[in-house]
């Protein structure tokens, strides 16, 4: 298998070779044309950066600053947000619910790197997938760590470190984020 088949196969992959490297180099081009594009000019998104995306619904809007790492991995359904500096780290599937919206410097990542020490500086990393339903409201450089799922409706608080799957309908904050009452 390739280190991109291992990748997309969720199994331990090799970030660091020339394969990957050319597939960041296409979203690197395509997040440059979004992030550069006059807002006039430029619409709900660039067309590099939709094109870019594994799927994405009508009615979406993604300000800029925008960064995401292969961009084919991110599939987003109609009438999402972005606000500016939202960051996606996707090498495994991301799934972002309808009319959900994510907050300034929003951080959502997928890859794990390696624990061992000498695996991680040799580039082994695998991606756990991040799902976020409908109507989801993602504050302020929160962050999603790999392999969480945020149900339909949940809040997450603005700074919040999501380390666990948030259930629908629930407000949670905090490092790590927690649920609250009320």
């Amino acid at each position: 298998m390739t280190e991109f088949e291992k990748m997309q196969a969720g199994l331990w992959y090799n970030s660091l070779g020339d394969e990957l490297e050319d597939l960041r180099g296409v979203a690197r081009a395509a997040v440059h044309e979004h992030n550069m594009t006059h807002p006039g000019g430029r619409g709900e998104m660039a067309t590099a950066l939709r094109d870019l995306f594994g799927s994405v619904g009508d009615g979406c809007f993604f300000e800029a600053p925008f960064h995401c790492a292969y961009g084919f991995n991110i599939h987003i359904s109609s009438d999402v947000y972005f606000n500016a500096g939202v960051t996606i780290l996707d090498a495994a599937p991301v799934r972002i619910g309808a009319r959900t919206m994510l907050g300034p410097n929003v951080q959502i990542y997928t890859p794990q790197h390696h624990g061992d020490a000498g695996l991680r500086a040799a580039g082994q990393e695998i991606g756990y997938p991040v799902t976020l339903g409908s109507d989801v409201w993602v504050g302020g450089a929160a962050v999603l760590l790999p392999g969480v799922s945020i149900g339909d409706g949940a809040i997450i608080g603005a700074g919040s470190v999501v380390t666990h799957d948030v259930p629908a309908g629930e407000t949670w904050v905090g490092n790590p984020a927690r649920p609250i009452s009320g």
